[in-house]
């Protein structure tokens, strides 16, 4: 069974983040939310998660893929925490997913893993930096080899499913999108 980080920190976009969890769950992958810090984080519209574990405890473990889920302040404060820049460039380096969604795709290009690939974010953060080689798109999810990107709350139900395609395969994807009774 694969096996899914999602870090969560204060002023990320609740229903992005709740939604990869919970629909990644759904298909029975093991996901791990994991709070920057100890204790309840207040989400960006006032939403208070409560992560199953602390950053520190999880990156103890290997997984199969890390999520960044977006949020304008949630994602200021992955990308300035140098242990969200160490799990990204090591997840790189092993051949595993990294992907992230709305604001958090800046995290992604500055430790360097949009150089030469396509992909996408929140109008006005990935679009507007200029980054070499990269190719930006406003398509709902951008896949370009193992990384994964995502434009907003309102494509993260599209994200999740295609990152249980991903991990679980096209039949669980469709299982679990028709449990969802989307159309």
């Amino acid at each position: 069974m694969a096996r899914v980080l999602v870090p969560l920190a204060p002023g990320c976009e609740e229903l992005e983040a709740v939604t990869i969890i919970d629909l990644l769950r759904r298909a029975g992958i093991e996901v791990v939310s994991a709070g920057l810090d100890a204790g309840p984080i207040k989400a960006s519209r006032g939403v208070v998660l409560l992560a199953d574990t602390t950053l520190d405890e999880a990156l103890e473990h290997d997984y199969d893929m890390v999520v960044l889920p977006g949020g304008g302040p949630g994602a200021d404060r992955l990308d300035r925490d140098p242990r969200i820049e160490s799990l990204l460039k090591t997840m790189a380096r092993g051949g595993k997913y990294t992907a992230a969604i709305c604001a958090a795709p800046k995290v992604l290009a500055r430790v360097g893993l949009l150089t030469g690939k396509r992909a996408t974010s929140y109008p006005g953060f990935i679009d507007k930096m200029q980054l070499p080689g990269m190719t930006y798109l406003s398509d709902a999810v951008v896949q370009d080899g193992n990384v994964i990107t995502s434009r907003g709350p309102g494509t993260a139900m599209d994200f999740a499913l295609h990152l249980i395609e991903v991990l679980a395969g096209g039949a669980k994807r469709d299982e679990v999108e028709a449990g969802l009774v989307r159309g």
